[in-house]
């Protein structure tokens, strides 16, 4: 006998997204729910960056969909430079700069660097309080709060996401944010 998969599919697709929900507003605490909850999403999209970049293959980081794109390396090394660039405005410090993209090639070059990045980033999400979201700060020859400067990071790493998401599906490989779904 044949069952129709869809309703269950639908079903579990909604548990999924309540217990994202769930977790999500878990993470925000009574007293700085802004911070707190912008953390959580920078989390959620720092794993799945970097699960992917730990999923692809090694010879598969210099691999470009079409000529004009970054390889996947490079998005992985983009990423890893970008949590400086966003998080040292926050921290008040100045950017180390590493050039990750331009000078890393190997998987575990990059993947080392990546994770370096978000350990740097961290201190700057760990900090947050939401007394402290609407302080300004110079970022791309503007004054902008605090917040605005982490969740515009949050933004830009959801960005690349995408784009690995997308290589990993043409090589083949089950994204880190749809493998819970198989």
């Amino acid at each position: 006998m044949l069952y129709n998969v869809a309703p269950y599919e639908k079903t579990l697709s909604l548990l999924l997204s309540l217990a994202l929900t769930s977790v999500l507003l878990h993470a925000q605490s009574a007293s700085d729910p802004l911070s707190a909850g912008n953390k959580g999403l920078y989390t959620t999209i720092k794993n799945n960056l970097v699960k992917s970049a730990e999923k692809m293959p090694e010879e598969n980081y210099s691999f470009k969909p079409t000529p004009e794109v970054r390889s996947f390396g490079q998005i992985v090394g983009h990423v890893a430079d970008a949590q400086y660039l966003f998080c040292s405005a926050v921290l008040g410090e100045k950017n180390p700069a590493p050039g990750i993209e331009k000078s890393k090639t190997t998987k575990a070059d990059l993947v080392k660097a990546l994770n370096d990045g978000f350990a740097y980033c961290d201190k700057a999400y760990n900090g947050m309080t939401d007394a402290h979201a609407a302080e300004m700060v110079k970022f791309f020859g503007q004054e902008r709060a605090k917040l605005i400067v982490l969740s515009f990071n949050n933004a830009h790493n959801n960005e690349h996401y995408g784009n690995l998401v997308t290589y990993l599906r043409i090589k083949g490989l089950v994204p880190p944010s749809s493998e819970q779904r198989r």
